[in-house]
């Protein structure tokens, strides 16, 4: 799909950089989602930093992940 992720890397403050497919690259905060259900395990930073990909989904190794489609209509795009 043109909109997979293909790179991704944490940042400070539970943050990470993204790049799509499509070319697109940003920053997307996940700060919003870190009080719900799975996503409670990402406050612990050194497990936040194992941020992978897999099928083109942002992932973490218990199973969170976050769509593509999240990814790109939230993220804040950089240069």
């Amino acid at each position: 799909m043109h909109w997979d992720v293909i790179t991704v890397k944490p940042l400070p403050d539970f943050r990470i950089y993204v790049e799509i497919e499509d070319g697109s690259k940003g920053i997307f905060d996940l700060k919003p989602y870190l009080n719900h259900g799975v996503f409670q395990e990402l406050h612990d930073i050194h497990y936040f930093n194992q941020v992978g990909i897999l099928f083109g989904a942002v992932t973490w190794p218990h199973d969170q992940d976050i769509a593509p489609e999240t990814i790109l209509s939230e993220m804040r795009a950089v240069e």
